[in-house]
């Protein structure tokens, strides 16, 4: 089994923003270690208890102080932005690191209306423009437009030797179509999605349509997993990141609680019944229950790769996470 990371730079109540991206970094470095085949970090804006506005920022970062693990966005929020700028940005990334970028596209807000106002104009209508800007994008990256357009001459510069890889990232039908009508790689957001997916995934592989000769589909499934040595302290270090989803469904999170502030959080019925369901959408255990429940998840999507989104109120606790996981997949 392929094992990725994807990092939304949770705050916690005893961090500023400065020590959770730095702690990014760090996670970056260990994911190396262990072995996991990709970094990716997600972009936010104005949203309480996350600290990555510009993956673009974090990856020359992260890519400074890695040498091996593949590094990307999770995703740019290409509404936002011209695909001729994005294009730019991830060229110069794979410039700097050649042969480890990946371009992961989305179309969410990543924040609220009035973020969503300040970044770009008509919003709701680049929604609409989607598939031609995935399209365009494509093109710069390819650097392949035909030759009656208006851009055929255009180059995202600098180009890389290697070009950044591109993922679509959804948790719907419609992205699972964009993908395939591209020749796309696909990645699949099973950790913030109640949609049926693996049977989305299938409508993605099915009709999948190569870009290029030897193409063929490519699935990541994106998954919510807290490990810890036995299933009791997973359970407990798990309760802080349940307790702040719970809170900021209510529009009071902020930073992420500590366990100890988790096992106070006053709950009434309600609570607890939003929480099982919080809980259903994550596998949390010892190393080998977390195993057989990726493995599950794998064959249940028809996944090439499991991305593993891991949020504790402790960094050492995430990381340990990581590690215990890898370390049961990876053994000799």
């Amino acid at each position: 089994m392929r094992l990725s990371i994807l990092d939304q730079a949770p705050i916690s109540d005893n961090q500023t923003a400065h020590d959770a991206l730095n702690e990014s970094m760090k996670l970056a470095q260990m994911g190396e270690k262990f072995g996991y085949s990709r970094y990716w970090i997600a972009e936010h804006h104005d949203l309480p208890g996350l600290a990555c506005s510009a993956p673009e920022v974090m990856l020359s970062f992260i890519g400074a102080n890695t040498s091996t693990i593949r590094i990307g966005s999770g995703a740019v929020l290409l509404p936002h932005y011209k695909p001729y700028k994005v294009a730019e940005v991830y060229n110069m990334l794979a410039t700097l690191f050649p042969g480890r970028v990946d371009i992961g596209i989305g179309r969410a807000p990543g924040g609220s209306a009035e973020a969503s106002n300040a970044l770009s104009d008509n919003f709701l209508q680049q929604i609409w423009n989607m598939p031609k800007s995935v399209e365009e994008l494509l093109h710069f990256l390819e650097n392949d437009f035909p030759s009656d357009h208006e851009f055929k001459n255009l180059s995202a510069s600098p180009v890389p030797s290697v070009r950044p890889v591109p993922w679509l990232l959804g948790t719907s039908k419609k992205s699972a179509l964009l993908a395939a009508e591209n020749g796309m790689n696909y990645a699949f957001g099973q950790f913030m999605s109640e949609n049926n997916g693996p049977e989305i995934v299938r409508q993605y592989i099915d009709t999948f349509q190569p870009r290029k000769q030897g193409q063929r589909p490519k699935v990541i499934v994106t998954v919510n997993a807290v490990c810890a040595e036995t299933d009791e302290k997973a359970e407990e270090i798990a309760l802080s990141a349940i307790v702040w989803s719970l809170q900021k469904g209510s529009g009071k999170g902020n930073e992420v609680p500590s366990i100890a502030k988790a096992k106070q959080y006053p709950l009434d019925e309600k609570d607890k019944q939003t929480i099982e369901k919080i809980k259903q959408n994550l596998i949390i255990g010892n190393p080998k229950k977390v195993i057989k429940k990726l493995n599950e998840k794998a064959a249940l999507f028809h996944a090439d790769e499991i991305m593993l989104v891991t949020i504790t109120h402790s960094p050492e606790d995430r990381v340990k996470s990581y590690q215990l996981i890898a370390e049961e997949v990876f053994q000799d």
